[in-house]
């Protein structure tokens, strides 16, 4: 079982790594700059040589890298698209440091233009900054249906992965919290709700999980993360996701309000379901 939890990426990968040992966890999720956009930190060659011996020799799971929230590659301006995609290619270069891992953003939103464009754009920036030999899967991330998300259902999911070139190199990340806001019943209804996944976009498809709460019934389309068992999808659901066989073996990271001792309750309590 690989499970961890989002963590500051201020003082490197190693530093990184021993924080989620601490914690109990075998993997971790970062940004790769400040979440709010901006220049990234110059990467550290002794520092990355040092992870990957360590988390070879440690089994350590595979990590999940987090685009800045700030990228919009359907924006309706040409400049947030293009600081957008220079923002998506630096970080896919600067990625190949650490390779065969994980990249996630969220799709992005379309501010008016409608889905459809929304769609063509994100597609076309990805076939502009996606390149032959690399070996980071991207993960476009479930979104709760907040305003004018796109990537809220299986089929815009699946329309961006048919019009991306490269989608052999395209998985998704589920976000609990946000499939459940996004309409999805995964308390009472998960094998429906993978059926359809698998139906629409593949199930093979499907490379990492979110694991938050929810402050939010299903179909809310409000997208606000609770801790583990003290939202509206409850700790039953959760037992049932880790026990999954078709999610069980997946990566699983928390992005619950905590600080570290919190998420090192709750990476406690997701292992404690598993049977």
């Amino acid at each position: 079982m690989f499970i961890g939890a989002h963590l500051s990426s201020s003082k490197g990968y190693t530093a990184m790594l021993e924080t989620a040992q601490s914690i109990g966890a075998n993997t971790f999720q970062f940004f790769t700059r400040n979440p709010r956009g901006g220049a990234a930190k110059p990467l550290d060659g002794e520092d990355i040589a040092c992870f990957l011996s360590r988390a070879k020799e440690e089994s350590f799971g595979k990590i999940l890298a987090h685009a800045p929230y700030t990228l919009n590659l359907c924006s309706a301006k040409p400049e947030v698209r293009e600081f957008a995609a220079n923002t998506f290619k630096d970080d896919l270069i600067r990625l190949e440091q650490t390779p065969d891992q994980l990249y996630n953003f969220h799709p992005g939103s379309h501010v008016g233009q409608g889905v459809e464009v929304g769609i063509e754009l994100i597609s076309n920036a990805l076939n502009e900054v996606m390149f032959d030999g690399m070996t980071t899967t991207v993960l476009l991330e479930t979104m709760a249906g907040k305003g004018s998300e796109v990537g809220a259902t299986f089929e815009e999911l699946r329309a961006i992965i048919d019009r991306t070139e490269m989608n052999d190199k395209i998985g998704v990340c589920l976000d609990t919290c946000h499939v459940s806001d996004g309409g999805y019943d995964i308390t009472n209804h998960l094998d429906d709700v993978l059926e359809e996944f698998d139906r629409v976009v593949g199930i093979e498809r499907l490379k990492a999980l979110h694991i938050n709460d929810s402050k939010n019934p299903v179909g809310a389309h409000k997208d606000r993360h609770e801790k583990i068992g003290e939202g509206f999808l409850g700790v039953k659901t959760f037992e049932n996701i880790v026990n999954h066989p078709q999610l069980a073996e997946l990566p699983m990271f928390l992005e619950t309000p905590n600080e570290l001792d919190g998420y090192a309750r709750e990476i406690a309590l997701i292992k404690s379901l598993r049977r």
